[in-house]
């Protein structure tokens, strides 16, 4: 072998099956492995029913070390944001958000971000490399057993987002495995429909979704669908404008009950007026669309402010006469720097933190 074995964790259940079938080995392997390493969530070496012969395969073939929790912090409202250290030392973050005793998790699919948003803490450190599939997994699993040690009489984990640090669609292999992964019912065990991929709007992943990813939630990054505005929050827009975005987005869900989920960060001053509103409103007027408004987050070096609550309001009033289902995204953990928008790890460096 190698001097670092492959990680068990970067294997779907169905590469697990052909490489047991590759090696001759009994074809009850993997279904055992998947029970004890993610449903589980055992880290020691799978003995109950396993051959010796597969036994000997696992000891020597494969890797099963995970991110490291290096720090976690706790805000009044029971958000949860972690600092996993990773195996080359750089280090992402992942939050838990609490929401009626049960939480959804937000994955990191990449060490900082290239898309370099203004409004986003995570794009002003850069891209520094891909997350691989374990380290996707890994942070799903340790924010899961970290749960059950310290909350156990709710560690539900019911839902995941991709909306933490990086582009997901940027990282496409990896998010599409990972999501694998999740979706496993003989592992972890989501449903498709409490999976969302968020997206600022990369088109060469959009492109390969609808044939490759699977059927789980997309949210796009809107914000505005005036092109000087978008242009100036997600740059990207200038090479992948906002219309051929949606028009892959909207070809993605599938039955009466799916939808694309726009977000549309609300920033003082900037798009929160009723022009704003408007324009947004008539944008998104007969798509089968949902809007999450967001009141901007606001992070050390950054000259955005949140826009009043009032504001945030009459917006969802605009959106609500164009008959748009419109919710306004809840504010939680920016005490901690873990609310949308507020993670960065540049340097190593996880902002005024009372680690625990």
């Amino acid at each position: 072998m190698t001097d670092r074995n492959v990680s068990f964790y970067s294997y779907t259940l169905k590469a697990l099956g052909e490489l047991f079938h590759q090696h001759r080995l009994p074809e009850s392997g993997p279904a055992l492995l998947y029970n004890w390493h993610h449903k589980k969530k055992r880290t020691d070496p799978c003995v109950a029913d396993l051959a010796i012969v597969s036994r000997n395969f696992v000891k020597e073939y494969f890797d099963f070390q995970l991110p490291v929790i290096q720090t976690v912090q706790e805000s009044a409202d029971r958000t949860v944001k972690f600092l996993f250290r990773l195996r080359d030392e750089l280090t992402v973050e992942s939050v838990l958000i609490p929401f009626n005793n049960k939480y959804t998790l937000c994955l990191s699919s990449q060490v900082g971000c290239a898309m370099k948003c203004s409004f986003c803490h995570t794009g002003t450190q850069g891209l520094t490399r891909h997350l691989a599939v374990e380290e996707i997994i890994g942070q799903f699993i340790g924010a899961s057993s970290w749960l059950t040690q310290a909350r156990p009489e709710d560690d539900k984990i019911l839902n995941v987002v991709f909306m933490g640090q990086g582009e997901p669609l940027h990282n496409f292999d990896a998010v599409k495995t990972a999501t694998e992964i999740l979706l496993e019912r003989r592992g972890l065990g989501l449903a498709p429909h409490k999976i969302t991929i968020s997206t600022a709007g990369y088109l060469p992943g959009l492109r390969r979704w609808k044939e490759e990813m699977p059927k789980v939630n997309i949210a796009v990054s809107l914000h505005s669908p005036m092109k000087e505005k978008r242009d100036q929050l997600i740059p990207l827009n200038q090479r992948y404008p906002i219309d051929e975005v949606v028009a892959f987005a909207e070809a993605i869900p599938e039955g009466r009950a799916r939808f694309v989920t726009y977000e549309v960060l609300l920033i003082k001053d900037f798009n929160d007026s009723e022009e704003d509103a408007e324009a947004t409103g008539l944008y998104l007027a007969g798509r089968n669309a949902f809007i999450s408004l967001i009141p901007f987050n606001p992070f050390p070096g950054t000259s955005y402010q949140r826009p009043d609550a009032e504001k945030v309001e009459r917006f969802k009033r605009h959106l609500d006469h164009h008959r748009i289902p419109t919710v306004i995204r809840k504010t939680k953990g920016d005490e901690i720097l873990a609310a949308c928008g507020q993670l960065n790890t540049r340097f190593g460096v996880n902002g005024p933190l009372t680690a625990r």
